[in-house]
């Protein structure tokens, strides 16, 4: 047979296959424009821990060095890097829209089959759902990047058989290695599963280890640049912090509803406009268990290579989850982190639903295809059998003509199924109406002062080592720069500003009903600087201030004069102002006064600072993971769009081993 008789008699026709292959990047791209909304136009987007700041500075400190643990490792390196060949609100655009693009995008390639629409469905399923519209209002763009990548990690995870395979894994992996070690750490709970277990419930142990030990090479190269000054620092977590990060019920279905929902994230601030409406909630519960009937055909019909790997993920996943919900867990997580560290990502029991949104993603896209008509031979596409090419986008190679599709407008019958599913794609979008434009204008952005524009060029132009101390001592700041009025909540951007290390209060304070609660920071030079700011401390004992700060190596002091004036009016008249008192510290320079900012600088002959640069393990951990990344790009090049994931094994046809 030739090549030509071979193609010509492959299922669909041209038309119906290119329109197959771009539209869930279209729709996923719609989606994120719809999403985004008013945060695509120029200024930058600030809400909670989405930070973005003009001209984002590329240092030693963004690659990881300065101590503290590497929280944004190496995600602000990536956005200095592309901030020096875009201006900063267009970085911040790319990626947000990437996020909803990149996402909708992979979690179509996994629903079999070959007619758009369910891809499109699981794609806006994927993207559009509590989990992610929870997180953006957090601000977690890093994690969501991550999870954009879940899909294809899934199906690179899924074909990971041979050596010559990991460099495909590498490439899916890059999104999550941008996104840190949250985002790495979602990756290996979805790509661990699917590469040992591979649709057999006991592999034979040397089938299972030798992709294992290929995927942890792969993940342990990609998260060097952050792993290694985490293992390096003093950076401690705080067990007490369980019980504020654990799951909660954002719906009238409890915790377990609502995180089977994709719902249940820890702070009400970051839920939805509308969310907990009852006739929204159970739509949107009503469309979970569709979508895991919808994954449980998909299985039964298609043996997919990473349909067991996903929902060992999945469930693994949601039991972590719901660790904080009951005490047990609770003590058992608290016990855990109090022995390491390394075990605190796991209290924020919301972040592990990931793996189960991408199972409901493609069982809701196995859902529209079962409305399509698939049962009733509509004409659309041929019935596929289980474990039949088309669940791997293999082709079928046949000398038989191909089928004339059935004109679904003489067979009043078949329309029904079809136009059911197109109209079934947008039910997440209808369900969950608070993420639309911006959600609900929470999304807007805002233009610096040029206070800081002034005050990181004074400090960039000092070449002597030293830090920059962040007033007042408080993690997040109330900005009122929105045109509207509305005041925005963020993490302080001074953390962001400047090319050296910056010293600011890393603490978390939680409102409970019975008050705030505060959990304790990870930096340790932060902690050892917090008691020489204690408020309580008699200020007529303060001036020795300035040399016990230079001790601990800060050369600059930046105050946020708003913030501290309301600190200030909140301790009472009888306190002197935050602001005044720095102006009454002996030597005490002031480098910038503005209507935002004052920049103080420490005398000279207390600072004993010492230059932030990486060590030569840290450099090394770069130059592994950045030619890892260029080897797998130079290796796979183009091939990782087009392939979709096999099929489990024993399932391959004679048609499909015909070369």
């Amino acid at each position: 047979m030739s090549g030509r008789t071979a193609r010509t008699a492959v299922g669909p026709a041209g038309p119906w296959r290119r329109a197959a292959r771009y539209a869930p990047w279209l729709a996923g791209a719609a989606a994120g424009a719809l999403a985004v909304g008013p945060g695509l136009a120029p200024g930058l987007v600030l809400r909670y821990d989405m930070v973005f700041v003009p001209d984002p500075p590329l240092s030693a400190v963004t690659l990881g060095a300065g101590g503290g643990f590497p929280r944004a490792v190496p995600s602000d390196a990536v956005v200095g890097a592309l901030g020096l060949l875009l201006p900063a609100h267009a970085v911040q655009a790319l990626v947000l829209l990437a996020i909803f693009t990149l996402g909708a995008a992979g979690a179509a390639r996994l629903v079999p089959g070959t007619p758009p629409v369910p891809g499109v469905a699981a794609g806006l399923c994927y993207v559009w759902n509590p989990f992610v519209a929870e997180r953006l209002l957090l601000g977690q763009w890093a994690v969501l990047l991550g999870y954009a990548g879940l899909p294809w990690v899934l199906a690179a995870a899924a074909r990971l058989h041979r050596a010559r395979d990991l460099p495909r894994v590498v490439v899916a992996l890059l999104p999550a290695a941008i996104g840190g070690f949250s985002a790495m750490v979602l990756s290996a709970l979805v790509a661990v599963p699917t590469a040992v277990v591979r649709g057999r419930a006991f592999p034979r142990l040397w089938r299972a280890l030798y992709p294992a030990a290929l995927l942890g090479a792969a993940l342990l190269a990609l998260s060097l640049p952050w792993l290694i000054p985490a293992l390096g620092s003093d950076a401690r977590t705080d067990p007490a912090a369980v019980d504020l990060f654990a799951a909660r019920s954002d719906t009238p279905f409890g915790v377990v509803g609502s995180l089977f929902a994709l719902g249940g994230i820890w702070t009400a601030h970051a839920v939805p406009a509308g969310y907990g409406q009852v006739f929204l909630a159970l739509g949107r519960l009503a469309l979970a268990l569709a979508a895991v009937a919808g994954w449980v055909w998909l299985l039964r019909r298609h043996r997919m290579a990473f349909g067991a790997g996903l929902s060992v993920a999945a469930a693994a996943g949601f039991a972590i989850a719901l660790l904080g919900v009951g005490e047990p867990g609770r003590a058992l997580l608290r016990s855990l982190i109090e022995g390491w560290s390394g075990f605190g990502p796991l209290r924020d029991g919301h972040l592990y639903v990931a793996p189960l949104a991408l199972l409901q993603a493609v069982g809701f896209g196995g859902v529209v295809r079962w409305m399509w008509g698939e049962n009733t031979g509509n004409g659309q596409y041929a019935p596929e059998a289980p474990g039949g090419p088309l669940a791997s986008g293999a082709v079928e190679r046949s000398s038989a003509p191909p089928a004339r599709p059935r004109r679904l407008w003489r067979d009043p019958a078949a329309v029904a199924g079809p136009v059911a599913a197109v109209l079934l794609v947008l039910v997440p979008v209808v369900l969950l109406p608070g993420l639309v434009w911006g959600a609900a204008g929470r999304l807007a952005p805002v233009e610096y002062p040029a206070d800081w524009q002034r005050v990181r060029e004074i400090v960039a132009r000092d070449s002597r080592p030293g830090a920059v101390l962040s007033l007042p001592w408080s993690a997040y700041r109330g900005l009122d720069w929105r045109a509207d009025g509305r005041t925005v909540v963020v993490l302080d951007p001074a953390t962001k500003l400047f090319d050296r290390r910056v010293v600011w209060n890393d603490n978390l304070r939680v409102g409970e009903d019975s008050g705030v609660r505060v959990v304790e920071g990870e930096d340790p030079l932060a902690r050892r600087v917090a008691p020489l700011l204690d408020p309580t401390r008699p200020y007529e004992a303060a001036p020795d201030l300035p040399s016990r700060l230079g001790e601990l190596g800060v050369r600059y002091v930046l105050i946020e004069r708003a913030a501290a004036d309301e600190i200030t009016a909140a301790d009472g008249a009888s306190s002197p102002g935050e602001n005044t008192f720095w102006y009454d510290l002996p030597g005490v320079r002031t480098a910038h006064d503005g209507s935002e900012l004052l920049l103080l600088e420490l005398p000279e002959r207390h600072v004993e600072a010492e230059s932030a640069d990486l060590s030569g393990l840290e450099v090394t951990g770069w130059l592994v993971t950045v030619g890892a990344t260029i080897w797998s790009l130079a290796v796979s090049g183009s091939s990782l769009v087009p392939m979709r994931p096999g099929l489990s094994a024993g399932t391959v046809s004679r048609k499909e081993s015909f070369k």
